[in-house]
């Protein structure tokens, strides 16, 4: 077994032959929604979210490898690789460890013991360092090396050249700073000192005298201060108690029996330690907090993302999409039940016009016309104000329309986006944010897939971590989540279909012209006329991909094509047809798989349990939208204002976003409610997304109002 392949069986409990075979489908271009959508067997089950995690750990381990190769090739090439070296190269398991390992034969930059090395004064260095002088005169051995061409003018000089040249082979050990580097997460502090009085830094005001144990700083703090720190505010400082590292390296370097040498020594390791080792390791240090803060926030991000996704679509409505604003007014866009914009307008209900009159009359006219069934509002600016003009207009009406906020977030970035400006060049960039809003609330997936994720609006610090590694994870929740639901090949607009497996840009666009020029795709296989989708792509997206219509009615299920034969087999075998299929009517046939076995059933189709428990579930429900299980957005008849909040009162709630310390929750007024982790649970809990996602319903009861209703503190415990 490969050392790699020994060490993700450990960390991650995978069987030998199944972790090989799944690093297999890895490399042979096997997109992650496709193997764990259709190679459950090869996979042992594993979901997307483990097989993104073990695709990441090996693609580390195999970087970690080939920086091993490369460090132990340049280290032989210099003739001084020993056995003990080529161990300990074998024996690091992080990346820190190889460079630490490489740090005294790695090529380096003029520095005071190279200089001190030119000089010829390495082996003086040496003595001073074997610490076995209990005799004579140290300054009569260094004036041996005193040479005033090469810059040694005296004893001192050479003294002081040789204590470099031990400083430097302190600071470039291996083991030392191993050592040094775990002394210095566990018993360091982070502080942070105010540096400005600036008024814009008021918001960072905790952090202006602030110190927390390294291993104990939660993500959010670590993002936080370093954001104070990069706009000026604060200095931040990894502090330790020296002491303890110097006992540490006095320990090491240090004969119990001490010498006319060991002052010097002495005096090199403080050096050694304050100029080359301390700052080296509060870099470090630094990075690697921020890279688990950024990684731990990552995580709830791409959760928060995933539960955002998947809320359940708002089918079979007709929407007033409503994008509040002041001087420009507010901009109407009502979409049909498919999604299509069949009108667009204006209002100014709002400061400074306030044409309450003319706006009711537009907005009623509008509801009549089109028998809206809900009207989605924007949350940012005047949206308050908006809110309150629509709760007391669809009193007055009576009509049966209900209204529901909607986070805008990222609304502005698509209207004015190249793929705004291709949907809807006639219109202008607030007319496509109301279209944005009302589409997210009939289709949040479809919609959603437009924006930048990381404009969604449902992290923290996200533009402060390492936007690559963010990127990457939060495009693969999307992924997880298109291919999860299925998309209808006839309708997705190029952006949901770029998600497919297999699909990139552009072979959706292709898809998307393919379908102008030549009508509906009829069948699955159709799609392999598409340019740029050949034999590999076709196998990586087709059971993602939903034709409603089609003449093979196991085309609208999540069915793969290399599974009908299976699937018909079976429907033959229980007396059903395809046309049961089509028709939603296949009924029991599950439990009567379940009574003859399913173990037995397998054996007959040649399938694996796996799939055929899918291929069950997809007969039974064909067309099924997971999403259906998730609970449905809340929508408001009346207005609530936050002056009418009191302490104790009980209300329903949405959870718009879990971060570290809580999560967000609206309740109906203009300003969402914080529910701190310390009120979520009356056990104790280590993160909020133990308990809340984002999209739950909950009820919530007010236990504080500050700031005139801007800071509503809420909780969850006691509440039956």
């Amino acid at each position: 077994m490969s050392i790699i392949i020994n060490t993700l069986v450990k960390e991650f409990g995978i069987p030998e032959k199944a972790l090989n075979d799944t690093i297999s489908l890895f490399d042979s271009g096997d997109t992650i929604p496709f193997i764990a959508r259709y190679r459950k067997e090869v996979t042992g089950s594993l979901d997307d979210q483990v097989l993104r995690e073990l695709y990441d750990r090996l693609t580390y381990l195999r970087n970690l490898e080939t920086r091993k190769n490369e460090v132990r090739k340049s280290i032989e090439e210099q003739g001084k690789l020993t056995d003990e070296i080529s161990a300990a190269i074998d024996s690091a398991k992080t990346l820190v460890e190889v460079d630490d390992i490489y740090r005294p034969f790695r090529p380096k930059r003029k520095t005071r013991a190279s200089v001190a090395k030119e000089k010829g004064l390495e082996p003086l260095s040496e003595i001073l360092f074997k610490q076995d002088m209990f005799s004579g005169d140290i300054y009569e051995i260094a004036a041996q090396y005193i040479n005033e061409e090469k810059g040694v003018a005296s004893a001192e000089d050479a003294l002081n050249g040789a204590m470099d040249i031990v400083a430097e082979n302190v600071s470039d050990n291996a083991e030392f700073r191993k050592q040094i580097r775990a002394l210095t997460f566990e018993f360091a502090m982070i502080t942070s000192k105010k540096i400005s009085d600036s008024e814009e830094g008021k918001i960072y005001s905790m952090y202006f005298d602030f110190a927390e144990p390294v291993k104990k700083v939660p993500s959010h703090r670590i993002l936080a201060m370093n954001r104070a720190e990069k706009e000026g505010f604060i200095k931040v400082t990894i502090d330790i108690d020296k002491g303890m590292i110097l006992n540490y390296l006095f320990n090491e370097t240090i004969n119990a029996q001490r010498c006319l040498t060991t002052n010097f020594v002495e005096k090199a390791v403080v050096d050694a330690y304050d100029r080359l080792i301390s700052p080296s390791i509060e870099r470090e240090i630094r990075s690697d907090i921020f890279d688990m803060s950024s990684e731990s926030s990552i995580k709830i991000f791409a959760l928060n993302l995933k539960n955002l996704l998947l809320t359940p679509p708002l089918k079979g409505k007709t929407v007033l999409g409503f994008d509040p604003g002041y001087r420009t007014g507010c901009k109407l866009s009502v979409v049909d039940k498919t999604g299509k914009v069949i009108n667009t307008g204006v209002i100014y209900p709002t400061k400074p016009q306030e044409r309450i009159e003319e706006s009711e009359k537009i907005v009623t006219g509008l509801i009549n016309k089109h028998k809206i069934d809900v009207i989605a509002i924007g949350n940012g600016t005047a949206s308050k104000e908006s809110e309150i003009f629509i709760a007391n207009l669809l009193k007055k009406l009576n009509c049966g329309t209900k209204y529901i906020i909607v986070s805008e977030s990222g609304a502005s970035v698509y209207s004015a986006s190249k793929l705004g400006a291709e949907e809807f060049p006639e219109f202008d960039v607030t007319l496509r944010s109301a279209v944005s809003i009302a589409r997210r609330l009939q289709d949040p997936l479809a919609e959603l897939v437009k924006i930048d994720p990381k404009s969604i609006g449902v992290g923290q610090y996200q533009h402060d971590m390492k936007q690559a590694r963010l990127d990457e994870a939060l495009t693969g929740v999307v992924e997880d989540c298109v291919n999860s639901v299925g998309v209808d090949v006839n309708t997705a607009s190029y952006s949901l279909l770029s998600y497919v497996s297999g699909i990139n840009s552009a072979s959706a666009k292709n898809i998307v012209k393919y379908r102008e020029e030549n009508g509906e795709f009829h069948s699955r296989s159709e799609i392999k006329k598409t340019p740029k989708i050949g034999a590999k792509a076709f196998e990586q997206c087709a059971g993602f991909l939903r034709i409603p219509n089609s003449g093979e009615a196991l085309d609208n299920t999540g069915i793969h094509p290399e599974s009908y034969k299976t699937a018909k087999n079976l429907l033959q075998m229980y007396g059903f047809t395809l046309a049961d299929v089509k028709n939603g009517a296949i009924t029991g046939l599950s439990e009567r798989v379940k009574n003859d076995g399913l173990t037995d059933v397998a054996k007959l189709l040649e399938v694996g349990i796996p799939t055929l428990q899918d291929i069950i579930k997809e007969l039974e429900k064909p067309g099924r939208d997971i999403r259906d299980d998730f609970p449905e957005p809340v929508l408001r008849e009346d207005i609530m204002d936050a002056n009418d909040l009191k302490p104790g009162m009980i209300l329903t709630g949405i959870v718009r976003n879990v971060i570290d310390f809580g999560a967000f929750v609206d309740i109906g007024v203009h300003q969402d409610g914080l529910v701190h982790v310390s009120e979520i649970s009356n056990k104790y809990i280590k993160h909020p997304s133990e308990v809340l996602s984002v999209g739950d319903v909950i009820k919530v009861m007010v236990k504080s109002i500050e700031a005139g209703g801007r800071k509503i503190g809420l909780t969850i415990k006691g509440i039956k």
